[in-house]
């Protein structure tokens, strides 16, 4: 159990590092999420490969190629906001994927509104618009994180809905990234009219990091999570990943000195996005708790 929480930590801290990586890339938006895809994808099906299994196509599975086209939107979204702000504003700006989750979910999966998650989702949004109100350096960054938070909150609901039965998880994932990469091929003709082909030129260390990215950042870090969730609960890793903004905006505070960049009012922002985790994770404990305790009842 020691080994595996020491390996779920150390999942979270790679998790981190996407944003770093999306900072460290000088290419925009698009064109560090095409790469990513396609090299993820390329790689996960030469894994597929070496291990001689099938990945037979069926019109089942468009849904997921579907699931991964908004993956993909998301990813730009994400990694534009840190272009255009910085990683600590991308990842504090992806927590708002809770409110929209707390409106989307009972629309998408058809169950009640859940009062506590929307109120902890509030208090989470209060603590983005006290940044966006007073530090219009970042408002763009803000707008766009916002708009990534948005399209995680769909690809998330949209995986609950649909990918949960998966006979193979990892296919699923295959088909995803490689959905993401059809769309933005599909969208690289619009792409190329604005910026033409030097938009696509990569610098030497670009090259290196979108390896790592798509390495480490996407298929490690997924066989991680998949060889942690044999030995401890969805519930624990899920929980677990609350901390995954701490540990960008550490990671970015080391290696980039943003703390040198950020004001009061984004650390009062912060204060209360994490105030909304603690009491969310206090409140499923809570129930989890209590559901045990009926069971042994």
């Amino acid at each position: 159990m020691l080994k595996a929480l020491v390996l779920l930590h150390i999942s979270i801290v790679i998790a981190g590092f996407t944003g770093v990586f999306g900072r460290l890339i000088s290419a925009d938006a698009y064109v560090l999420t095409l790469y990513r895809t396609l090299l993820a994808s390329g790689l996960l099906f030469l894994l597929f490969y070496l291990q001689r299994r099938k990945v037979k196509f069926t019109r089942a599975d468009l849904v997921y190629v579907g699931i991964g086209a908004v993956l993909a939107l998301h990813w730009i979204g994400f990694y534009g906001s840190i272009k255009l702000a910085n990683v600590s504003i991308g990842v504090v700006c992806l927590s708002a994927m809770a409110f929209f989750s707390a409106l989307l979910e009972p629309v998408l999966l058809k169950r009640r509104l859940r009062l506590s998650e929307l109120c902890f989702a509030l208090i989470g949004m209060g603590g983005i618009l006290l940044i966006f109100n007073f530090d219009a350096r970042y408002r763009a960054g803000i707008v766009c994180g916002l708009i990534c938070a948005l399209l995680a909150s769909i690809y998330t609901i949209l995986n609950k809905k649909y990918a949960a039965g998966a006979s193979s998880r990892e296919r699923v994932v295959l088909l995803e990234l490689a959905g993401g990469g059809l769309l933005l091929c599909l969208l690289l003709p619009g792409y190329l009219s604005f910026k033409g082909l030097q938009g696509l030129a990569l610098q030497p260390a670009d090259a290196l990091y979108l390896f790592l990215l798509s390495t480490i950042c996407t298929i490690g870090l997924y066989l991680l999570q998949v060889s942690v969730l044999r030995q401890i609960s969805a519930f624990t890793v899920n929980l677990s990943y609350n901390l995954e903004p701490i540990y960008s905006i550490v990671l970015a505070m080391i290696i980039f000195a943003e703390n040198r960049e950020l004001t009061a009012a984004f650390y009062a922002g912060l204060g209360l996005i994490i105030l909304a985790v603690l009491l969310q994770t206090a409140v499923l404990l809570y129930q989890r708790r209590r559901s045990e305790m009926t069971a042994e009842a």
